[in-house]
């Protein structure tokens, strides 16, 4: 069973989704990336943004750790009915709405998406079967809505292809623990 690990609802238990069409990250990868993203100094105030939220966790434990706003982006029903459980609890725990749920397939979110708004942290957990040049569509289509010094963290299995990133961003670190391999973007001249 997933849970918060830290801040206002650290040790409270997650709602999962129930199937096998997501893949919630474990605790322990959990754990390393937001000791990572606090090293940066992105998680505190920032406006965080889960596309592919599946249970909503990363979105969540950011949260939990201080952000300011968290948008959760799924498209599938039970999934997002789970992101709603989880977005409840961890606005419960820290006493106002933080996380928002939005049930929408995640390019049609970004089209919609206001022109100037900014994210300081965005998480991307694509389902297995997404392909290399729709995920790098994605990631052209998120760019104009970075702010500067934002942090994009790509969660895939340690077997897929380095995502292909769009001139506007650049890789500046990658992390393998076990079967999930996470890589840290950020905008170009962005300086983490």
């Amino acid at each position: 069973m997933s849970r918060i690990i830290a801040g206002a609802g650290g040790g409270m238990p997650l709602a999962s989704v129930p199937g096998s069409m997501t893949r919630p990250t474990t605790d322990r990868v959990k754990e390393a990336l937001f000791s990572r993203l606090e090293a940066f100094n992105v998680v505190a105030g920032a406006r965080v943004l889960d596309l592919y939220a599946g249970s909503g966790a990363l979105g969540v434990e950011s949260a939990s750790r201080g952000a300011e706003t968290v948008d959760l982006v799924e498209f599938d029903g039970k999934a997002s009915e789970v992101c709603q459980r989880n977005a409840d609890l961890v606005n419960g725990a820290v006493g106002r709405k933080v996380v928002s749920v939005h049930r929408s397939r995640v390019e049609s979110f970004l089209e919609r998406t206001v022109p100037g708004t900014l994210w300081d942290l965005a998480f991307l957990d694509p389902p297995y079967p997404l392909d290399e040049p729709a995920m790098a569509g994605v990631l052209e289509e998120l760019s104009p809505y970075l702010a500067e010094g934002a942090v994009v963290v790509v969660e895939r299995s340690s077997r897929s292809p380095e995502p292909v990133w769009p001139a506007s961003l650049e890789r500046f670190a990658e992390k393998k623990y076990g079967e999930t391999k996470l890589w840290f973007a950020e905008p170009v001249g962005g300086g983490s």
